[in-house]
């Protein structure tokens, strides 16, 4: 197994691994996405005209291209700084202390490099510590997981600010469910509930700077197949949107959450709303890093748009699903694209048949 490490940096050439066909290799964005700012004060305040006026720009949004980014959200930036700087904890950690944590296959949890467990070729340019995030889980499951991994080689302060990270999205999560809902013309509260049981993914992704950095990428492209995913970027910069096979630039702003949705999502709403191929880019220069948590149901939850979303004559664009199949599909069996769930049910139908 390709193990990514810091010696990678000195070498003279990118390992065959890392590199990329030319095909994914296309010119970075020379123009923004301009996805709309969506001020949240305005539904804190309940001014029915401003609220109208940003779920009328968060659909136009979502149905072009699922991103959009919120401001005065409530997360205070201390917690928000302090999971920045507890990364250098998990990253700067040596590599077979790290390895010890790689994340298993069909687990949410533990370390990457370059997704070296999962894949052989195209392996992205990035370390990732992802842990597990439940809405029921105990006050201190975070922590917990993180004591799991790494022992007494990390202290325990740095499970606490992830603790703390995540306790602020779940709080994030559930006023963006909202505005989501208020968009698409159902109950206010239909995607809270919805998703109430369920929880997120805490990514921590953290992105060296690359000498070959036309070679490479950071994060290949890909939708996301959870149900909606908040994202905090560094200043750096390097996240893309392709739209009308475009790459197009999303603008860090350090006051701002990036919201984009994903491909459950997507399905709960019949393909009203796009989940959107994306990619992020290496820096020749600086090193990046990005704060993602992915919103996700219950595994044991079934997958349908609400009745009221659908009209009389509309046709289903995807069956009936439980989200651990999707989950089993695309940790086993794919790489998320911009196909993922149209291949999903071609999957889905052909598992079914095969145990019929």
């Amino acid at each position: 197994m390709m193990v990514f490490d810091t010696s990678f940096l000195k070498q003279k050439e990118t390992p065959s691994e890392f590199v990329w066909s030319s095909d994914y290799l296309t010119e970075a964005a020379n123009e923004d996405l301009n996805e709309p700012l969506i001020d949240l004060n305005d539904f804190a305040k309940g001014d029915k005209e401003a609220m109208a006026r940003a779920c009328e720009l968060v659909k136009k949004a979502c149905v072009k291209h699922g991103f959009f980014q919120v401001t005065n959200h409530g997360v205070n930036p201390l917690v928000i700084e302090a999971a920045y700087d507890e990364m250098s904890s998990i990253f700067g950690l040596p590599v077979d202390v790290k390895l010890k944590a790689k994340r298993q296959l069909c687990s949410f949890q533990g370390y990457s490099g370059g997704h070296a467990v999962r894949w052989s070729t195209n392996l992205q340019w990035k370390e990732a510590y992802d842990c597990e995030y439940s809405n029921q889980g105990s006050d201190s499951h975070i922590v917990e997981q993180f004591k799991s991994a790494f022992g007494d080689k990390l202290d325990k302060h740095t499970g606490e600010v992830y603790q703390r990270y995540c306790d602020a999205m779940k709080g994030l999560s559930e006023v963006i469910m909202e505005v989501l809902a208020m968009s698409l013309g159902v109950g206010r509260l239909y995607f809270k509930e919805y998703f109430k049981n369920g929880g997120g993914i805490m990514k921590c992704n953290f992105y060296p700077r690359c000498d070959f950095s036309n070679l490479t990428l950071g994060s290949g492209p890909h939708s996301d197949p959870t149900g909606v995913t908040i994202l905090h970027q560094d200043q750096v910069g390097g996240l893309e949107v392709s739209i009308d096979n475009k790459w197009l630039a999303v603008t860090p702003r350090p006051e701002a959450f990036v919201i984009n949705i994903g491909d459950t999502f997507q399905a709960l709403t019949n393909g009203k709303y796009k989940s959107c191929l994306h990619r992020a880019l290496v820096s020749r220069e600086k090193e990046r890093r990005s704060l993602a948590y992915c919103i996700i149901p219950n595994k044991d939850k079934t997958v349908k748009p609400p009745e009221e979303l659908l009209g009389e004559k509309e046709e289903r664009q995807y069956p009936d699903f439980k989200w651990s199949d999707l989950f089993t599909f695309i940790q086993g069996h794919y790489r998320p694209d911009n196909h993922t769930l149209r291949n999903f049910v071609q999957w889905l139908h052909s598992s079914k048949s095969n145990n019929d």
